[in-house]
């Protein structure tokens, strides 16, 4: 007990670097290279010594250098009389050095010598060594073999660190952020999501008062998946979930535990985990977890024991193997939940699923309201209109809508960002760039119009489409016209309501055949989006009278297999080009009972290039299909009209009513 109680301070030893052993090496290459190898003995002699050996026989070699310097090599048999105490160390090359006057008087010397009798002396000439040349050109493979090992070794230990080298290739990647953080992110820049904050709310409770939920046996989920679409805010919830606990927060990719030697995958596995435990209580945040979490098995291109399901079972061992991750929190966002292994969604590892979906109207006013903070708007601003007319758009969207707008009116030299310069930003989004330069010929505009004004006279006279906002046959994109709708948000819809759509999709083509007499490959967007909606009503939703209440949806992902005979695939077709056929004649009888307000509207179209629902209500009257959508709509119309009005007639008082 004391020992817990009191327990010994840590020793702040240095901690192992790799670097250290690269030293000891490079000094052993240099001792290796530039010791003696058969340690022969060298000294100093004096001309009058020379002589002295020469007449003995001592002297085997001479060689003489240009800067009146010569090394004397004396026979092994006479080092002992040379080197006197030290003859045993001789080696096999004794040699002595000596001063000369010139090489001319030492040739002299030894041609009398060699007249008289003595032994001949073999001589040889060179020039003296530059040392500092010759060490630079000793040493410089060595440095140059070493740098390229030491390069090479930290590429693959996955960056350039203190330590980093092949030994830690299998380390971790994770990217820890501490508690206590200044700039940490909590629920309040989370916008929308309530039903998810309150699920991941009780991850953050437990971090905080682990104890109320352990007195009373109960145990907190191991991991939650966050499922949604992209650009949903997953990454974010799982940072607000810790920025709300103020824990250390390890945060990953997917594709982080993937690499190319075999093994590796598994070791990051068990390093984050332990790294994890180290600083518990913490959370783990795997982002796209589906890069290494796949279903096993099921990937035809490679064997059932690849690196990447090695590392899938680590990956489940740490979660709920024997060990123990008390305090650690996995969490793990993905799109693509559908394909992973269900040994990871069981309960145990990723107890829970916290849907984080597409944001509704409601939630989308939240989101703008969080982006338009930095953004300087003025009073046209109406969020509720932006949220209405961005349908189906993520946090991402909506913040790239609103970085948009700012660029936009930056463009236009604005001091404020306005109403237009938010729609012109759907649109761009939405549409593309504008492309007023693109060359058209009148043929061609008047096409493009009647194709327009088809659609518009459509969705203005069926119930179920949605409501008209504007359109356009200014080319966007690879678009060269395009209408813009303000659909309701709808929970389920129902068969009535997708005809309804088809039909005002088809009334393009529909427009072309009736007051062209061609049609043309304008209308192959409309065609793909029809058939595939039908396709879907009849394969997938029952919606067919020849294949009632039949669903023909296969989840498996590499199957490949259709889930019906041919027979059946052939009813499918069938009913596809009926439903179609139905659609397409319905949209052409409507035309033609209103082929002058059509006629009218095209006019207007090729004459403005842009044309807005009160328009299309000054040629064809209010549409008998009134919905919430059309009111707010109306609404914002009359009052922008209203405004227009007043700043037109520059009345004093209206400042204040605009105010």
């Amino acid at each position: 007990m004391e020992e817990k109680n009191n327990p010994k301070p840590k020793m702040n030893m240095p901690r192992f670097n790799l670097n250290w052993l690269y030293v000891p090496i490079i000094l052993a290459l240099f001792v290796l290279y530039f010791a003696n190898g058969d340690k022969s003995l060298s000294k100093s002699i004096n001309y009058s010594e020379f002589k002295e050996y020469v007449e003995k026989g001592y002297v085997n070699k001479i060689i003489a250098y240009d800067d009146n310097t010569a090394e004397v090599f004396i026979k092994p048999e006479f080092a002992r009389e040379v080197f006197k105490e030290n003859a045993e160390k001789a080696g096999r090359s004794p040699m002595v050095t000596m001063e000369i006057g010139t090489i001319a008087s030492l040739d002299s010397y030894l041609d009398d010598r060699e007249k008289e009798g003595l032994p001949k002396v073999e001589r040889d000439y060179g020039k003296k060594k530059d040392y500092l040349t010759a060490l630079f050109w000793n040493i410089f493979p060595f440095i140059l073999i070493i740098g390229i090992w030491m390069f090479f070794m930290r590429r693959m230990g996955g960056g350039g660190g203190a330590g980093a080298g092949v030994f830690n290739v299998g380390k971790s990647k994770a990217q820890l952020f501490e508690k206590g953080n200044a700039n940490r992110i909590t629920f309040k820049d989370v916008a929308g999501q309530a039903e998810a904050k309150q699920e991941v709310q009780e991850i953050v409770d437990f971090l905080k008062k682990p104890e109320k939920y352990t007195e009373l046996g109960g145990k907190i989920p191991k991991g939650a998946l966050l499922v949604g679409p992209p650009g949903t805010g997953k990454t974010l919830l799982a940072k607000a979930v810790a920025g709300e606990a103020n824990v250390p927060f390890f945060s990953l990719s997917g594709s982080d535990f993937v690499e190319m030697f075999v093994g590796v995958g598994a070791s990051r596995v068990r390093d984050l985990f332990r790294q994890a435990k180290e600083k518990s209580p913490c959370i783990i945040f795997i982002d796209e977890i589906d890069a290494v979490g796949r279903a096993r098995g099921k990937n035809p291109s490679m064997g059932g024991n690849d690196e990447r399901e090695n590392t899938l079972n680590q990956l489940l061992t740490e979660m709920d193997g024997f060990g123990s991750n008390s305090g650690v929190i996995i969490l793990a966002a993905t799109n693509r939940v559908d394909i992973l292994d269900k040994a990871l969604l069981r309960a145990g590892r990723f107890d829970r699923q916290i849907h984080v979906d597409l944001p509704d109207l409601n939630e989308r006013k939240e989101v703008f309201g969080v982006h338009l903070r930095p953004v300087k708007i003025d009073e046209t601003v109406d969020v509720d209109l932006l949220a209405r007319q961005t349908p189906g758009f993520s946090g991402a969207d909506i913040a790239n809508v609103c970085n948009e707008a700012a660029l936009i009116a930056a463009r236009h030299g604005k001091n404020f960002v306005g109403k237009q310069d938010f729609l012109d930003a759907v649109d761009r989004i939405i549409g593309g760039l504008e492309k007023k330069t693109k060359v058209m010929t009148q043929d061609e505009k008047r096409t493009i119009a009647l194709h327009e004004a088809g659609h518009a006279t459509l969705s203005w006279f069926l119930e179920h489409a949605n409501p008209l906002i504007k359109v356009t046959i200014v080319p966007r994109g690879r678009a060269l016209g395009a209408a813009w709708y303000l659909p309701e948000e709808r929970q389920i819809t129902t068969k009535e309501q997708m005809l309804d759509e088809m039909c005002a999709t088809l009334g393009g083509r529909a427009a072309e055949d009736l007051f062209v007499g061609k049609i043309s490959t304008g209308a192959m967007n409309d065609l793909e989006r029809v058939t595939k909606q039908s396709y879907g009503m009849i394969a997938y939703a029952g919606m067919s009278d020849r294949l009632p209440n039949l669903c023909y949806y296969n989840n498996d992902e590499y199957s490949f297999n259709k889930p019906y005979s041919e027979s059946t695939a052939q009813v499918i077709d069938e009913e596809v080009k009926r439903m179609i056929k139905e659609q397409y004649e319905r949209a052409k009888r409507i035309l033609s009972e209103h082929q002058e307000g059509h006629n009218k509207l095209a006019s207007l179209l090729m004459e403005r290039e842009v044309i807005f629902a009160e328009d299309v209500e000054h040629i064809f009257g209010k549409r008998p299909w009134a919905s919430r959508s059309e009111e707010i709509l109306s609404d914002y119309n009359n009052e922008h009209g209203k405004k227009k009005e007043e700043e037109a007639i520059g009345n004093d008082e209206t400042e204040e009513t605009k105010g």
